[in-house]
């Protein structure tokens, strides 16, 4: 590696660089695997394409941008100034890697000083010392939307072989990055169950605590406690927690309800 490629940041990145011939379908298992949650996974995917597509003649970055219906435009970078031309780029709402999202096809600029397209965008690309930008799209089948952004800092960065390199990249990334929002959703969905097990528990608890209080039953001691939430704009939850705080004698909240 020369001082300029980019540094892995994980275990299956480090053992890339110790190991440059493994196979990629490997490298990308063990990046699903060792990853914390989706962000941390699409930053090592960025740094890892970042790898896999460098050369001694042209140093490329790379930065990954996703949509998702629940969490929208999330995306990672293999270095800070590519993040901020992907975000450039976003806030411009135009831009190469989104222009491959919407058409689903390989977008290329050959050179930015001369690209006709996204001219505010692409000043910004050449000040920063860009000369070239090639974004790839991933294949989710359905699950999202997703690109691959190949940033060189020379014109003419990206050749036919460089092209065909990076698709080859994107159709196996596409299928770890399937898998790792598939593994998202499902922490998503236990971490909802979760919140939703813990708020009906706190919820049940203070229920208990009005019918005491109130010598009422079950419904009307619920009514209490979603009269109170309506009331005050605030959630049925937090209203039960008060509830549970001024018996336990942690707080001393004030009253929430009156019978």
């Amino acid at each position: 590696m020369t001082n300029s490629e980019p540094r892995p940041t994980s275990n299956a990145l480090n053992g890339l660089a110790a190991h440059p011939n493994q196979d990629l379908g490997i490298t990308l298992q063990e990046l699903v695997l060792e990853s914390v949650d989706l962000d941390d996974f699409l930053a090592n995917l960025a740094t890892l394409a970042a790898i896999t597509l460098f050369s001694s003649s042209n140093a490329v970055s790379c930065g990954v941008t996703v949509i998702t219906r629940k969490k929208g435009i999330i995306g990672a970078s293999s270095d800070e100034r590519v993040g901020a031309l992907d975000q450039l780029q976003i806030d411009f709402g135009d831009g190469p890697c989104l222009t491959a999202l919407r058409h689903n096809s390989v977008v290329l600029v050959v050179d930015s000083r001369h690209e006709s397209r996204w001219g505010d965008y692409m000043e910004a690309v050449w000040r920063n010392g860009i000369g070239s930008i090639l974004a790839v799209p991933l294949d989710l089948a359905g699950e999202a939307d997703a690109v691959v952004n190949l940033y060189s800092t020379t014109p003419h960065g990206f050749s036919g072989p460089d092209i065909t390199a990076a698709e080859e990249f994107a159709g196996s990334a596409a299928k770890s990055l399937r898998l790792a929002l598939m593994i998202s959703q499902l922490r998503n969905a236990r971490d909802d169950l979760t919140a939703a097990m813990q708020s009906r528990s706190t919820i049940d608890t203070a229920v208990g605590i009005v019918m005491a209080q109130n010598r009422c039953g079950r419904d009307a001691a619920f009514k209490v406690l979603t009269r109170a939430s309506n009331s005050r704009n605030v959630k049925l939850r937090d209203i039960a927690a008060n509830v549970i705080a001024s018996v336990s004698g942690e707080t001393d909240p004030a009253p929430y309800f009156d019978e």
